[in-house]
């Protein structure tokens, strides 16, 4: 089973009503910060110089010049994603929509943490290409974590109900989904909540941890109390700064919430 795979699917096609387009805004950069300006700011974080592009293309231009020589930058799934959600990318497949959805995360949870003044962040490990069959494994249980962190999230106020989780799978379905992953997303959503083991899945590592918290954002509503209190009991058990939360919150619209 393919983890990142899964993830692609789940955020092309949305767990919850606002979920594809909170990302879609992010990629747009049509809230309070955008996947643009975070991409831009990547090249000079990570030692590049930056174009100083506006578009999406540019920018990623500059975080590949900007990785480094001993690592080669994987953002250009966001290409696909963008393309996927906002047209005009043509027919992707779900490993490169996949990928995409961990370097977005992986660039969100990035600028998050520096802007909470962590400058000396450690790059999260997909926004770049994987060396080694260590690294690829690496990367592919991150997905798992944040796969199960999102339906997890959607569970907040309640079990989801059947009719919903048929509805979330057929959608998936038409998006490639494999016998396993159905069979896996059928049991994970009949599980209780369990807030403490999403936290104590991604221990210490910062990084992970704000990639966690942004996928929850994209798989709830926030309409609710019990979703609100789940959001702040896993930012906290996080140990996420403020200033990080906000962050997130504002590049995917949810300021408000």
């Amino acid at each position: 089973m393919n983890f990142t795979d899964l993830l692609g699917s789940l955020v092309q096609n949305g767990i919850s009503k606002s979920g594809r387009s909170r990302v879609t805004r992010a990629l747009e950069g049509t809230t309070g910060g955008s996947l643009d300006d975070l991409i831009g700011g990547l090249g000079q974080m990570m030692g590049g110089s930056g174009s100083g592009s506006s578009g999406l293309g540019g920018m990623l231009g500059d975080v590949f010049s900007g990785a480094g020589s001993s690592k080669t930058a994987s953002l250009g799934g966001l290409g696909a994603l963008a393309g996927a959600l906002l047209g005009g990318g043509g027919k992707a497949t779900r490993g490169a929509i996949g990928g995409g959805s961990l370097a977005m995360l992986a660039s969100l949870a990035f600028k998050a943490l520096q802007s909470a003044g962590k400058k000396k962040a450690e790059p999260p490990r997909a926004l770049f290409e994987p060396q080694t069959d260590e690294d690829r494994k690496g990367i592919e249980e991150d997905a798992s974590i944040i796969v199960k962190a999102m339906i997890n999230a959607a569970k907040a106020d309640g079990q989801i109900d059947e009719k919903e989780v048929e509805k979330i799978i057929g959608k998936l379905d038409d998006d490639g989904l494999t016998p396993e992953e159905k069979q896996f997303f059928m049991e994970e959503t009949r599980k209780p909540v369990d807030l403490n083991g999403i936290i104590a899945s991604v221990g210490t590592r910062e990084d992970l941890a704000a990639q966690v918290y942004a996928a929850s954002l994209l798989a709830i509503e926030v309409d609710t109390v019990a979703e609100q209190n789940y959001l702040d009991g896993l930012s906290s058990g996080l140990g996420l700064p403020e200033q990080s939360v906000v962050y997130i919150k504002s590049t995917l619209g949810l300021m408000s919430a």
